[in-house]
């Protein structure tokens, strides 16, 4: 992996998150990644529920490359050899994929690797315990991504705050008029998917809600 921060040093895991939506036009995608990632975005999650391997190992690649080109963090969800294939950063594990212990044994300890931890704090004390880079909690809020999402409470993020010492992200339906009250609860980051990459203007919305974190 050619990088040029230390995936070890989890501050590196602090504001906005962009995860992309699904999109089959690969230039739409890269232009708008390309807006959130100057608008502020500290890391990229590549997401796609598209079918066709081939058409996602494309999209992956070309992420990464811009990734690398503005020095932020590209990881993969739950797709390990995908990840392994295209050297990207880490991935990003849901309730059925791997372990993440050995996920990490086949990624190796400069991997960023995170672990979706739903509304449960004890997933997410086991995933630390594991060795995960950072929890997620969610949905927060409705989400046309994943309508049928367990809900995790804005009470759960101040909790998991206080008990959870490795970087926490909430995720689901937080757009920027209520991702001031998931920041209020100590959380270290927030991932926006659809109200990042669907606004009329990208890079701003992804500084504004960067500046919720000032």
């Amino acid at each position: 992996m050619t990088t040029n921060w230390n995936m070890r040093d989890s501050s590196i895991i602090k504001g906005l998150y962009a995860i992309t939506p699904d999109m089959a036009d690969l230039n739409t995608l890269i232009h708008r990644t390309k807006l959130a990632i100057e608008g502020g975005a500290f890391m990229v999650q590549y997401r796609s529920k598209i079918q066709d391997h081939a058409v996602k190992m494309q999209q992956c690649a070309s992420i990464l490359r811009l990734c690398r080109e503005y020095g932020v963090p590209c990881i993969v969800n739950d797709d390990v050899e995908m990840c392994l294939n295209l050297e990207a950063d880490g991935v990003h594990l849901g309730e059925n994929d791997d372990n993440i212990a050995e996920v990490r044994r086949i990624l190796g300890e400069d991997a960023i690797i995170g672990s979706s931890c739903y509304d449960q704090l004890e997933r997410a004390k086991q995933a630390q315990k594991e060795g995960a880079s950072y929890v997620a909690f969610g949905a927060i809020f409705p989400t046309p991504t994943k309508p049928n999402a367990p809900r995790a409470s804005l009470e759960l993020l101040s909790e998991a705050k206080r008990e959870i010492h490795i970087p926490i992200v909430a995720i689901g339906g937080i757009t920027v008029n209520n991702a001031h009250d998931v920041i209020e609860t100590g959380i270290d980051a927030i991932a926006v998917i659809t109200s990042l990459y669907e606004a009329k203007s990208i890079k701003e919305t992804a500084e504004t809600f960067l500046k919720m974190f000032h």
